[in-house]
């Protein structure tokens, strides 16, 4: 055997992983074409594709090896780098807004909109996350800003404007994590390195509609097995894809229950359709020969045909709002008899204007040997064509973190793309302050701010670069994601600081000092004059010309009996306490009739006109002030 040679640089290997089948397309470009030099297609022996998503990454993983094994044997090369695309089916769409508050009125520039728009789709992926504990990694395939606002006023482009407060809404798309893990998984498994990914739908689109031709609104539907994959431009650009989950499985399992046959003979039936017979052979599980007439078949499929036909002109119109001003019909269930008239039909369209895909292939791909226009080449075609032409700039190796990223945008891309499309967040980009520690004290609403957040690093190719930069082929990222800044947190004595002398209520609660204090405490101090130490007190002066008089009878706790009292100008008794303990200051507060829960103003605290704190023990015909200062 042959030595085989090592896979150029400009030499494309694209892969298209169907529910039914896998192909392979080798060519590179010439001048702006890609020239195809070899196609292998292999049918899954069994189902290890469910709607377009990998089940069985081994049976995948080993018939994309054959496929590749069959094109290296007959091409002499051995590939290594393949361009894959995902399937529409998982894509998940979602509305995020954001908002930037910079320090003081400036004017914008792109590194604030990189953040602002990064904040944005951040906040798309978070609410897509839903309520549950375990997040769900999306990888973001592609986000269009609805609306930016400066100051509250809207604006379509915020570059060089200037204000202080800049908004922006974002419609992001995104992959489950699962989806785009199971196909590097299953390339892996095959000795294969992703090079690129692209969605299936853009890929078609890439093939059936040159971009000069997308001025005009077009769709393409490619119809596969388990997927019905749609896209639509307008004015230049894709504006939207969309998906339906009727395809070609569900014509074949009509076809199983009018004939009694298995899976595969009904496919060979569907495909016998387009021919010329009238009469098609097959054997039923039963074990019989039987010979189906076309009409039958034909009558057998009306039901889901209709139905598919349904779901793409819904579909279409979701995205499209109208008719498109015509349609093209990919993939291999683009082929059943009838399904272009009925599709043009359920949009209201003239017949002429829904085409079977292949005829523009010539204008992107060519081939000295091999027919190109097949239909169910619009998907695989496409993603080599995508890779070769440059039609997406995802077709190169950028290293994240020595690692492969996975990028999927058209169009070009900055350091903040590949980071979001990589799983990163807002947070890990730019950082988060930590949380504040708003508090109420004697009154006073008092906020401690959280520590800042320590910046991420930002290098490419060694060097420090901004969220804005551009990426280009070959270039390697160094990412070490922001630290979130630490919480405000405080306790009782740190608030009230070393000098305090008294006593506090947490919450109308005494605490002592080593109390964490929690968002939204309220605390109220009842501050004494600190005593002072024996060895620095000085002599009390004798008196000088008052008499010396007896010092008055001290009166006695009220130990056993009711205590008497006045609060607030008010006699009060209160009853025995168990044990006969005594009355504290404290014991007074329910009595007060002051809300201790909202408080918005410090209490004062005096017994017989002297400043007292909650600790200080009632006698009999004490005279208590408790008042809101």
């Amino acid at each position: 055997m042959a030595e085989l040679t090592v896979q150029e640089k400009d030499l494309i290997y694209a892969l298209d992983i169907g529910t039914r089948s896998v192909v392979g397309v080798v060519g590179r470009p010439v001048g702006d074409r890609l020239k195809v030099l070899d196609v292998e297609l292999a049918e899954h022996g069994k189902r290890a594709m469910m709607d377009g998503q990998i089940d069985d990454i081994r049976q995948v993983a080993g018939l994309a090896k054959t496929v590749t094994q069959r094109l290296e044997d007959r091409l002499g090369v051995h590939l290594e780098r393949v361009c894959v695309a995902a399937a529409g089916r998982a894509l998940r769409t979602q509305v995020g807004s954001f908002t930037l508050e910079l320090p003081e009125e400036q004017s914008i520039d792109q590194e604030e909109i990189s953040r602002l728009e990064a904040g944005a789709v951040s906040a798309a992926e978070e609410a897509l996350q839903g309520d549950g504990e375990a997040r769900r990694q999306m990888f973001l395939v592609g986000y269009t800003v609805a609306q930016y606002r400066l100051d509250n006023y809207p604006l379509n482009n915020l570059l060089y404007h200037t204000g202080r407060k800049v908004e922006a809404d974002v419609v992001a798309t995104f992959l489950p994590g699962e989806v785009v893990e199971s196909l590097y998984a299953a390339m892996r498994a095959a000795d294969l390195q992703v090079a690129s990914m692209t969605l299936e739908p853009i890929a078609a689109m890439n093939a059936a509609i040159p971009a000069e031709l997308r001025l005009l609104n077009l769709a393409l539907v490619d119809i596969g097995a388990g997927t019905t994959d749609i896209a639509l431009c307008r004015d230049g650009s894709v504006v939207g894809y969309t998906m339906a989950t009727v395809a070609g499985d569900e014509v074949t399992e009509a076809i199983m229950r009018a004939f009694l046959v298995d899976f595969k003979t009904a496919e060979e039936i569907k495909r016998a359709l387009g021919e010329s017979e009238e009469l098609i052979r097959c054997r039923n599980i039963l074990g019989q020969e039987e010979r189906v007439a076309v009409p039958e078949v034909v009558q057998a499929i009306q039901e889901p045909m209709e139905k598919l036909a349904d779901a793409i002109a819904k579909q279409i119109l979701s995205v499209n709002n109208t008719a498109p001003s015509a349609v093209f019909l990919a993939g291999g269930g683009s082929k059943l008899t009838g399904l272009r008239e009925q599709v043009a039909e359920k949009l209201e369209m003239d017949e002429k204007r829904v085409a079977i895909a292949g005829n523009n292939f010539a204008l992107s791909a060519f081939s000295d040997s091999l027919e190109l226009e097949r239909p169910e080449y619009a998907t695989p075609l496409g993603i080599a064509i995508s890779a070769g032409l440059g039609l997406l700039n995802d077709s190169y190796v950028v290293l994240l973190n020595g690692q492969s990223a996975k990028l999927f945008r058209n169009g070009v891309l900055t350091l903040r793309d590949i980071l979001l499309m990589n799983g990163y967040s807002y947070a890990d980009m730019v950082g988060k302050t930590g949380k504040s520690l708003t508090l109420t004290v004697d009154g006073k609403r008092m906020v401690l701010r959280g520590e800042p957040a320590v910046p991420a690093v930002l290098e490419v190719n060694g060097e420090d670069a901004a969220l804005s930069a551009v990426i280009h082929a070959g270039d390697q990222i160094h990412f070490v994601p922001a630290r979130g800044g630490e919480d405000a947190h405080r306790t009782l004595g740190e608030l009230l600081g070393p000098g305090f002398y008294g006593t506090a209520l947490v919450n109308n609660v005494q605490a002592p000092l080593d109390i964490r204090l929690s968002q939204g405490d309220v605390i109220l101090t009842m501050r004494q004059a600190a005593p002072i130490p024996p060895a620095q007190a000085a002599p009390a002066p004798a008196p000088q010309s008052d008499p010396v008089r007896p010092a008055p009878p001290a009166v006695p706790a009220q130990g056993g009996r009711e205590l008497h009292l006045f609060l607030n100008g008010e006699p009060l008794t209160l009853p025995i306490k168990d044990n006969d303990a005594p009355y504290y200051l404290m014991d007074l507060l329910e009595y007060s009739g002051i809300d201790f829960e909202n408080l918005d103003r410090a209490v004062r605290l005096e017994v017989n006109g002297q400043e007292r704190g909650f600790q200080h023990q009632l006698k009999e015909q004490d005279s208590v002030s408790i008042q809101l200062v």
